[in-house]
């Protein structure tokens, strides 16, 4: 109902402006939807109305259909925005076909919920809404005679599946997003412009611009990799400016559940109850979908129960440790691993005429601009973190729908904030139903503090990591008690955030009449080393490889990296000690060596 809600919200708006005669005053970012809203929302009419009275209609034009004008043009704008908002660059752009493919989705999204209501709940629609939704009417007389022809047949449970919704609609492809997308995507560009602040005389006419443009990026290399030419969407830089506000009023209409997710039953059958949800991401790729597709039910059934249980697992917001994060955010940020909310000063000018000092400067201001605008990119990250994390506070307990990667890891559906995300996400979550600690409890608790650390910590044995947190403990009492105006010891540990809920936890337990008894919600982390090996050293029955791995007990944990790189530095190290008149990579070897230490 998001999108329902800020298409009402901006109808509101503009009748309080007729009714004033005054712009009311809005933020930056919403005045910008606002003046875009009414637009946009025509353009999408009267292009629907078009298609209406064609013959020869456009691939894209039933989908166009189906939905109403208003809630069509608040999609476009808000996925416009989240996805140049969530662009790693920075500069604010996004590849057209990713656009075009995201705003097709959410349309196709919008447009199956809103059938699962009115499916549901039985409403009798008027002539005119009819009209205005042939596409709707269409797909609900299918399944309305495919009910009947199935009681007929004493069908009964498909025919009850059907009614309940368990049969979905039909799924619109990639190609049709993505030509829908591109449709609404040109209307978007027609219809949104900014106003020049730039100081302007009263007899002038106002400086009026697109605030989106259709751009070719060219071949370039970055980080040593050929980057092809490809189109994109780039915001006008007034446009740009308001990005890091601009998560507090972008509708995010998917959050986490409220309730526990459908079970997995096959390749479209599970997660949310009635968005559109498939048990692998193939991106597109048709293949790969067909072979998940061909796969038998009962091949995939230890799948679906793994997903089951990561879906149904209820987590909530830890309020103390966000309180921390939104005071630490308002204070400027850049601390405990939050970006900086300012930006780094470009380098002056030199006073001189030297080409060699001017080309050092020019590259200097390029590579401050380059990381003005990854810092940009990193605020506007963390602001839609965020603003999850602000809607979902209040609430007792909420759920993550998982599906796999080609490669069978599993995932949360969420892109925002979830438990596989930064140490912020790890941190401001924990889970929903808590757990007297017990002794064991306790014990893995003060080894995961140590883990979350880090700074070296986290490789030493389990009786050293429990020594280290009993060494530190009036420091985790002052970062419990007073996290942001105290000593602050937990800043400077490598995840922050996560080290600073753990010393939330441990400090309520030390402190309570019983500490093994003292209730805890904080997720405990564990990972393997290095899986492939791991896999490897118990196939072969290899002992050394499963010691190396943590296969078997060992007095602190094993890092086969470092003892692989340990190695390779003794054979450079003998390579060095070699003649160089006989051996060409003596003096590389050297270098490494010095490099190495």
């Amino acid at each position: 109902e998001a999108w329902a809600r800020a298409a009402e919200e901006y109808r509101q708006l503009e009748r309080e402006m007729l009714d004033r005669h005054l712009a009311p005053q809005l933020p930056y970012v919403k005045s910008l939807f606002l003046g875009w809203f009414e637009p946009l929302r025509d353009a999408v009419a009267r292009d629907q109305d078009v298609q209406r009275r064609k013959r020869v209609k456009h691939v894209y034009a039933k989908y166009l259909l189906l939905l109403p004008a208003e809630k069509v043009a608040v999609i476009v704008m808000h996925k416009m925005m989240g996805l140049l908002m969530s662009s790693k660059d920075g500069c604010g752009s996004v590849r057209v076909v990713q656009a075009a493919h995201s705003i097709g989705e959410a349309v196709e999204r919008e447009y199956k919920v809103q059938a699962f209501f009115q499916k549901t709940r039985r409403k009798t629609r008027s002539k005119t809404e009819s009209e205005n939704d042939p596409g709707l009417d269409k797909e609900q007389a299918k399944c309305r005679k495919l009910v009947k022809s199935l009681v007929r047949r004493r069908k009964l449970t498909e025919a009850q599946k059907l009614v309940q919704q368990e049969i979905e609609l039909e799924e619109w492809g990639t190609e049709a997003q993505v030509k829908l997308g591109t449709r609404l995507i040109e209307l978007l560009l027609d219809s949104a412009f900014v106003q020049s602040p730039a100081d302007q005389t009263p007899d002038s006419s106002p400086d009026f611009r697109p605030a989106f443009k259709h751009v070719l990026r060219k071949p370039i290399v970055e980080n040593g990799r050929l980057k092809k030419k490809h189109f994109v969407i780039e915001c006008d830089p007034l446009v740009h400016e308001g990005f890091e506000s601009t998560a507090r009023h972008v509708e995010i209409p998917y959050l986490p559940m409220l309730v526990p997710p459908t079970k997995w039953k096959g390749y479209d059958k599970g997660g949310h109850l009635f968005l559109p949800s498939y048990v692998m991401r193939t991106h597109g790729v048709k293949d790969q979908k067909e072979a998940i597709k061909s796969v038998p039910r009962k091949q995939l059934r230890k799948v679906f129960e793994a997903l089951d249980i990561l879906g149904g697992t209820k987590w909530r917001v830890n309020r103390r440790v966000h309180d921390v994060v939104e005071t630490i955010w308002s204070r400027g940020g850049g601390i405990a691993g939050l970006v900086d909310k300012g930006n780094i000063p470009l380098p002056e000018q030199p006073e001189t005429e030297d080409p060699d000092e001017i080309q050092k400067w020019k590259w200097s201001v390029k590579k401050t601009k380059k990381a003005n605008r990854e810092l940009h990119a990193e605020r506007c990250d963390t602001e839609l973190k965020l603003s999850v994390a602000r809607k979902m506070r209040e609430e007792d307990g909420f759920y993550y729908p998982h599906n796999l990667d080609f490669r069978g890891r599993a995932y949360p559906m969420h892109p925002h904030l979830s438990h596989l995300g930064s140490d912020l996400c790890r941190g401001v979550l924990e889970y929903a139903e808590g757990r007297p600690l017990g002794k064991s409890g306790l014990r893995w608790l003060k080894i995961h503090l140590a883990n979350k650390y880090g700074g070296g910590i986290e490789k030493l044995s389990h009786e050293s990591k429990l020594t280290f947190v009993e060494d530190h403990l009036p420091d985790i009492f002052d970062s419990a008690a007073n996290p942001v105006d105290g000593n602050c010891w937990w800043i400077n540990a490598e995840d922050p955030f996560q080290c600073l809920a753990a010393c939330m936890d441990l400090s309520n337990a030390l402190e309570s009449s019983s500490p093994h008894g003292a209730v805890s919600h904080l997720p405990i982390h564990q990972d393997g080393s290095c899986n492939g090996l791991q896999h490897y050293a118990a196939l072969g029955r290899d002992y050394m490889g499963a010691a190396a791995v943590n296969l078997v007990p060992g007095e602190k944990p094993a890092d086969i990296y470092s003892e692989i790189a340990a190695r390779v530095l003794d054979v450079v190290r003998e390579d060095s000690m070699k003649d160089p008149a006989t051996d060409p990579s003596v003096p590389l070897a050297k270098v490494l060596v010095d490099e190495g230490g």
